[in-house]
């Protein structure tokens, strides 16, 4: 693993992200910002992918659950070559076909349409299922929101992973505390969700989201962990990388206007710099 290397992909995947929702004047950026160092973990290190035959049968899989964080999916799709990165550009305009969730069947690398939230994690559950029955050797990635644990499908795909005992499934919880009416714990709290998943019958590992190590080992256990499937419960801020946006619910689903957006890729683009100096 070259962390650094890793470290500017997140980066990238930041700047597309306000490149795409400031091109659109909408979007959720504060959910995709937190994700965006697990995206670049899983799509430059981690996954067996094949961007150039994105329908590869042998290929993991991965579900973004919290479909609405598409900006940050989009981003590491196009910077792993599955589509030109100009297309960012033209984030939920008419004719695009990078809309506001993923699309499987019109997005090249996107393994599950997803905008529902509770649903992706069954389709996940599903994927890894199937793999298991044909003895198939892909593994099944998921990412799920805090916010979007509060549905009761996502308890029902956790208790039907363990009961599978598919541990060809990982999933990570994007544990940033807040959702798009407030914090999660005030509006419906889930703690304390490692015991919760634990009782579940699942491994259970506890990272900073944001560090890489932490990311890239957290993958590494799950796959040597058998019998049961991984949870990587990640303590993120949501809006990482941008100063302004972070801890803040107001950018849940907010895009920032022209002057905003300059500020965020000024920003965003001194770590780039700095990150590229060092590496």
């Amino acid at each position: 693993m070259n962390i650094n290397y890793l470290q500017q992909k997140a980066a990238e995947i930041r700047l597309k992200v306000i490149e795409g929702v400031s091109s659109a004047a909408s979007g959720h950026p504060g959910g995709s910002l937190s994700i965006s160092d697990i995206l670049a973990v899983l799509y430059f290190d981690k996954m067996n992918i094949t961007p150039k035959n994105p329908g590869n049968p042998d290929r993991d899989r991965f579900v973004l659950s919290k479909g609405h964080a598409a900006p940050a999916y989009y981003g590491a799709l196009a910077l792993s070559g599955y589509f030109d990165e100009n297309e960012i550009k033209k984030l939920r305009t008419i004719g695009s076909f990078l809309q506001g969730h993923p699309d499987m069947i019109k997005v090249p690398g996107v393994d599950m349409s997803t905008g529902s939230l509770g649903q992706g994690l069954s389709a996940a559950t599903g994927m890894a299922l199937y793999a298991k029955r044909r003895n198939k050797k892909f593994h099944v990635y998921a990412i799920i929101g805090d916010g979007e644990m509060q549905e009761g499908q996502i308890w029902e795909s956790f208790m039907t992973s363990a009961h599978y005992s598919l541990d060809n499934l990982t999933v990570f919880i994007d544990l940033n505390g807040l959702q798009i009416d407030g914090e999660v714990k005030d509006i419906m709290n889930n703690n304390p969700v490692r015991e919760k998943l634990t009782a579940f019958g699942w491994n259970t590992i506890v990272i900073d989201g944001h560090s890489i190590p932490e990311i890239g080992a957290a993958i590494d256990a799950a796959k040597e962990t058998f019998g049961k499937p991984t949870a990587i419960i990640c303590n993120t801020i949501k809006g990482k990388g941008v100063s302004y946006m972070e801890n803040k619910v107001s950018w849940h689903g907010a895009a920032p206007d022209a002057n905003l957006a300059e500020l965020a890729m000024e920003e965003l683009g001194q770590q780039l710099k700095k990150l590229r100096e060092v590496g």
